[in-house]
């Protein structure tokens, strides 16, 4: 039986749609063959969750859509709608 790593792929896109483009991400590879760092790269892994969800990538977490406060609607905080995703890979 073969060996197998787990590599997590967080998506932030921006909207809840799967289809909803990319706004941030970071890939975390424990195969070990792959070494990634903040700010490797300007243009994300995959256009949309569902495109990520297509090369094989496992969607483990969805967002909880939790309604803004009255009168905060449009402040700044947190990244929102954040994909965690999985893909095993052989070793």
């Amino acid at each position: 039986m073969p060996e197998l790593r787990q590599k997590l792929l967080v998506l932030y896109s921006h909207t809840p749609d799967l289809n909803s483009h990319i706004t941030a991400w970071a890939l975390y590879d424990g195969t070990g063959k792959e070494h990634h760092t903040t700010g490797d790269c300007d243009t994300p892994p995959y256009k949309s969750v569902l495109d990520a969800m297509k090369q094989g990538w496992r969607v483990i977490q969805f967002p909880q859509l939790i309604p803004a406060y009255p009168g905060l609607e449009l402040s700044t905080s947190y990244l929102r709608f954040e994909y965690i995703l999985e893909q095993l890979e052989e070793i």
